[in-house]
């Protein structure tokens, strides 16, 4: 489903690493652009689906009824209508006819027994760090989701301020008004942060998204389950994963993770690409932006696995040794 307004190539990185007829040898001004957000670190965009509950009306009003904080937000719909109070997820599953949808769905696996039925509605958040304007965080998504989805897919989105980081939820019908149904892949998430990106720079927000790779990010992540669970302390996951290190750090294992010779690998490729972009500005008279290009890849963090994160932060807060010091007798 391509936006009618940016549907630009994404920079990719990896085709500037490869060696032979492949290799690219020159930037487009819009690849350019994005390389100087990238090396000066402009805050990156997160487009994020949420998996959990969206293939029956009840799963769907109670999201509905959750993101409105049970009628204390506004809900604005496609069609500009900003709708408030008690059972409004209620009123949202009537309008978009969700029961017709859900018969559809249960009647098709009738003779496919063990299929899980499709979704109703997928469930997105967009969000962008800290001390971001939360209402050009919601003016962007607003604009996002008309170029996106208008005419085609119901929807609905509310704005979130109660963590430091604003987020807009929006809840957007699968089967479109002309019966085509929304599935979303992975090229098309992250085209879609792009075009997210270029809403919020358009409203003057400084804005970037790029893949994690390419920024050298290594720090996993987690579902958003598992990550709420874990900011309130009450994730069994992470808590099972750090008492098997720790006992593997008592016990002085050396193990090595199966995913650190990929890991390893992928950052070599993600070098040998920004030091041929650097070589490729510096052919395009861009010196000074090369530079930067080079400092930005001898700053990256080095790369971790989970287990070397966990690992370090066990480390981090286990106490000092103690040394014992006898004073000697007069």
């Amino acid at each position: 489903m391509p936006s009618r307004m940016f549907n630009q190539p994404l920079f990719d990185l990896v085709s500037y690493a490869r060696r032979g007829p492949g290799q690219r040898d020159r930037l487009s001004p819009a690849e350019v652009d994005q390389i100087v957000r990238t090396v000066r670190r402009t805050p990156e965009v997160m487009v994020k689906v949420l998996a959990r509950g969206a293939n029956d009306r009840a799963a769907v009003r109670k999201h509905l009824d959750y993101i409105g904080r049970k009628g204390e937000l506004d809900l604005e719909t496609d069609d500009g209508e900003r709708l408030r109070g008690k059972g409004i997820g209620q009123d949202l599953v009537q309008d978009w006819a969700l029961e017709l949808d859900e018969y559809r769905s249960k009647s098709d696996l009738v003779a496919t027994r063990g299929r899980q039925s499709p979704r109703l509605v997928h469930k997105l958040m967009f969000s962008m760090p800290a001390g971001t304007p939360s209402d050009k965080v919601l003016a962007a998504v607003r604009n996002f989701c008309r170029e996106e989805f208008a005419l085609k897919h119901r929807y609905a989105m509310t704005l979130h301020t109660d963590e430091p980081h604003p987020h807009v939820h929006v809840v957007i019908k699968a089967m479109s008004e002309q019966g085509q149904r929304m599935h979303i892949r992975k090229a098309m998430l992250q085209q879609w942060r792009a075009n997210f990106a270029q809403h919020l720079r358009n409203l003057g927000v400084p804005a970037n998204a790029t893949q994690r790779f390419v920024r050298g990010e290594t720090c996993p992540r987690k579902s958003d389950g598992i990550y709420r669970a874990n900011l309130r302390g009450a994730s069994t996951h992470v808590r099972k994963r750090a008492q098997a290190i720790a006992s593997d750090l008592l016990a002085g294992s050396t193990s090595v993770e199966p995913g650190r010779s990929r890991l390893l690998e992928t950052r070599k490729v993600t070098a040998r690409g920004w030091l041929a972009v650097s070589d490729i500005l510096v052919r395009q008279g861009m010196p000074r932006i090369a530079d930067q290009t080079r400092r930005f890849v001898e700053t990256m963090t080095p790369p971790r696995t989970d287990r070397d994160w966990i690992a370090s932060a066990i480390l981090r807060h286990l106490p000092e040794p103690r040394t014992n010091v006898r004073s000697k007798s007069p």
